[in-house]
């Protein structure tokens, strides 16, 4: 059974002249529980609008996206807002940490605001935090911890409230190839241990290589291929 679910998915912006310009024409896309996908294409064929969509940050034009058996369609922008908060980690190419808190207090946040208790919010985050290897960095602030600390805090605030479904658009894009490394062989352990539906949106090959399969956005549609041509 698919954890997430898109079936003929369209989305088209206004252009600078007033033109329609068309991003997604018929997305289907099905991602099951454990199973991490990449997504690669050229810059602007609509990668990270189908990331919106799919993350309810965006309604489409058409189409239908279901996660956890529940479908967004129809719903109220605080339903959404519920339903991604609750079931749905997103991970940017920046971390976007919040600077005057220190790693455990960003992992704790969500947490916070979601209503649970104090206690329980730290141990679920000290728990994150290992997890991602930085237990020995838990007090350290944003401008304290390297690229790639920053980033793993971010995949273990994204990860804070268990969702079902996990998306990261060009999660190490601004790392070195070290850092790149150790969050790419991360984000997979994570996807099959937490038995999550990843997507993930990448123009590195080895973080393509290590995905169960890759799509092609080509055109507005998802189309099977593999890691050939990515960028290393």
């Amino acid at each position: 059974m698919s954890v997430l679910l898109a079936r003929d998915l369209a989305k088209s912006y206004r252009g600078g002249d007033g033109g329609v310009v068309p991003v997604l024409n018929g997305v289907h896309l099905a991602v099951a529980r454990g199973e991490m996908i990449a997504i690669v294409g050229a810059s602007g064929a609509g990668k990270s609008t189908l990331l919106h969509v799919v993350g309810a940050l965006e309604r489409p034009d058409r189409g239908e996206v279901v996660i956890g058996g529940q479908s967004l369609s129809n719903k109220s922008d605080d339903e959404l807002a519920a339903i991604r908060n609750r079931a749905v980690g997103f991970v940017f190419q920046f971390h976007h940490l919040l600077r005057e808190f220190s790693a455990l207090e960003n992992v704790m946040m969500p947490m916070r605001i979601a209503g649970r208790a104090a206690g329980p919010a730290r141990a679920r985050a000290l728990e994150l935090l290992s997890r991602v290897g930085l237990s020995h960095r838990v007090d350290h602030r944003p401008n304290e911890l390297s690229g790639g600390e920053q980033q793993r805090t971010a995949v273990a605030r994204a990860l804070a409230l268990d969702p079902a479904v996990f998306l990261a658009d060009e999660p190490s894009g601004n790392l070195d190839h070290g850092n790149a490394e150790l969050l790419h062989d991360l984000l997979a352990t994570l996807a099959r241990d937490l038995e999550i539906a990843m997507v993930v949106v990448t123009h590195n090959r080895s973080l393509a290589l290590r995905a169960d399969r890759v799509l092609h956005m080509e055109e507005g549609m998802l189309r099977e291929g593999d890691a050939q041509g990515v960028m290393a």
